[in-house]
């Protein structure tokens, strides 16, 4: 198989926009933690607690994402120079690895969906009490 300097770059514009789609998730996760941990030391509640709990999770996988995101990118880049300077077979094996990062990354963020709908479930856990206690 012939790689040439274009193939990894051709994972640039994909790269970029994940990493970007990463941190604009992380940065709402810390705005939701930062104003449920104000309303939980306002008024401490066992649902606010677990929410909280579980969006720290959630942060924890995104650095994750976020770190094998940039490693792949790194080393995109990496098998490109190794390209460049006909290192080839050094170069395809960067890239594989580069392709490796990038599909853990995904695979986190399939296990930060995850945790999101479980954390959702815990917000409706009282939604759900208050229409029983309703009836």
């Amino acid at each position: 198989m012939e790689l040439t300097i274009t193939t990894p770059a051709l994972l640039f514009p994909a790269i970029s926009l994940l990493m970007l789609a990463y941190t604009n998730r992380f940065i709402v996760l810390a705005q939701l933690i930062r104003d449920l941990h104000t309303k939980y030391r306002l008024e401490p509640d066992i649902i606010l607690s677990e929410q909280i709990d579980s969006l720290r999770s959630r942060m924890q996988i995104i650095r994750n994402m976020q770190v094998f995101g940039a490693l792949s990118f790194f080393f995109c880049v990496m098998s490109m120079f190794l390209i460049y300077t006909r290192t080839i077979f050094l170069g395809h094996l960067v890239f594989g690895l580069s392709l490796v990062l990038l599909l853990i990354s995904l695979g986190l963020l399939i296990l930060e969906l995850q945790v999101s709908i479980n954390t959702l479930n815990i917000q409706l856990q009282d939604f759900k009490k208050d229409i029983n206690e309703e009836v």
